[in-house]
């Protein structure tokens, strides 16, 4: 259901269904919350749940999608002022660890999806949106020379593998600090371009 259709206490019960499944999920897995248990959490019955989402599956599918979003616009947010590429892209990445950090109830649901086949597609349908972004920010580097020639595609697939790959590990698993690991993931991400910033 849109957002644009409902009331304002409509989203924000929406809002809530959102939330409290996100934690439920994160906290208890997937398989094991219901959607009764949901709605127990913001003391409302199941005609409530239903009215906004057909399924538990379409809930965590829309969970996954506002999550995405909500990345892309804090990337775009933080990269609007800068004008050279190499530098966009240093704070793009730098935003999605950071972010990364803040949401690991989020990331833990990221996990799971990108293993069930059910979620897979929306995770790859985020992930197709946010490398065709970087791709043409080194498109422009590539352009204007700040960078050496290569296939933007193929650069912007490995700046998102190890930033999503070194985030999983030293922030979710070892509980490093995410600024430190930011740097880490920046330097490499730009180093491996052949890039330096100013």
């Amino acid at each position: 259901m849109s957002d644009r259709k409902l009331t304002a206490r409509g989203r924000l019960r929406r809002t809530q269904l959102m939330d409290e499944a996100t934690r439920l999920f994160a906290e208890r897995g997937y398989h094991p919350t219901s959607v009764a248990e949901i709605c127990a959490r913001i003391e409302a019955g199941k005609g409530v749940f239903y009215w906004y989402f057909s399924s538990k599956e379409e809930l965590f599918i829309e969970i996954l999608r506002d999550a995405q979003r909500d990345l892309r616009r804090r990337q775009h947010a933080d990269i609007s002022e800068i004008s050279d590429p190499v530098e966009r892209i240093a704070a793009g990445v730098r935003t999605s660890v950071m972010w990364s950090a803040e949401h690991r109830e989020l990331f833990r649901l990221f996990e799971f999806a990108q293993t069930d086949e059910r979620f897979a597609g929306a995770m790859r349908s985020g992930r197709k949106v946010l490398v065709s972004d970087t791709a043409a920010h080194l498109a422009e580097a590539i352009e204007t020379g700040r960078i050496p020639d290569a296939r933007p595609e193929h650069l912007a697939h490995a700046i998102f593998g190890v930033s999503s790959q070194l985030t999983m590990e030293f922030i979710h698993h070892r509980s490093e600090p995410a600024d430190q690991v930011a740097d880490v993931v920046v330097a490499f991400c730009i180093g491996g371009i052949g890039a330096t910033l100013p």
